[in-house]
């Protein structure tokens, strides 16, 4: 399979640690998974397990703790890069860049309830695209129901370009570095 990439590059985008306040007057800090003072695996479990059906996409995250558990050990993995937007000792968000066989990065965000709708999501991509160029990332990709209109235009806000349509799912794509 063939997936195209925009030709201009998408950003800037500041890595992380990046603190800031959200639309509600929220302190939040986003942080690369594992670099807190807290287990980021076991709060992570938490926050998934707990999620409401109407915040599930695509399958995903999976229902019930131990396939909560499965897939956070996939997308967590050594040759994965993720980032967590925490307020206080909660996660209030979590983005993931999982490697496709391409050479080519996947990405995955989930904002949890409480906090949609009040900019998380756009500095955890932000935070999670500069993480993910920090370390030699060029291409990027995600499909995206296409009823989804917050989450398209937060894709397009933060420089992600329509590649594809499947049907059910809107394919987008940006590029990280020059090649």
């Amino acid at each position: 399979m063939t997936r195209e990439y925009p030709d201009t590059m998408a950003g800037p985008y500041e890595p992380p640690p990046r603190s800031f306040t959200d639309r509600s007057d929220r302190e939040v800090v986003v942080r690369e998974f594992g670099a807190g003072p807290v287990d980021d695996f076991e709060v992570l479990v938490g926050m998934y397990d707990g999620y409401d059906t109407e915040d599930r996409a695509q399958g995903i995250p999976p229902v019930g703790e131990e396939h909560v558990r499965d897939w956070l050990d996939t997308i967590t993995g050594d040759d994965c890069f993720n980032v967590v937007a925490w307020h206080g000792d909660w996660p209030a968000g979590h983005a993931t860049l999982v490697p496709d066989r391409h050479g080519a990065y996947e990405l995955a965000i989930f904002v949890d309830g409480e906090y949609q709708g009040a900019g998380i999501g756009t500095e955890l991509i932000k935070g999670l695209l500069g993480h993910g160029r920090e370390h030699g990332i060029d291409h990027v990709w995600l499909t995206v129901e296409h009823w989804n209109d917050p989450a398209i235009m937060l894709y397009e806000k933060v420089g992600f370009e329509r590649t594809g349509d499947g049907g059910f799912e809107l394919e987008m794509a940006a590029t990280l570095s020059e090649s």
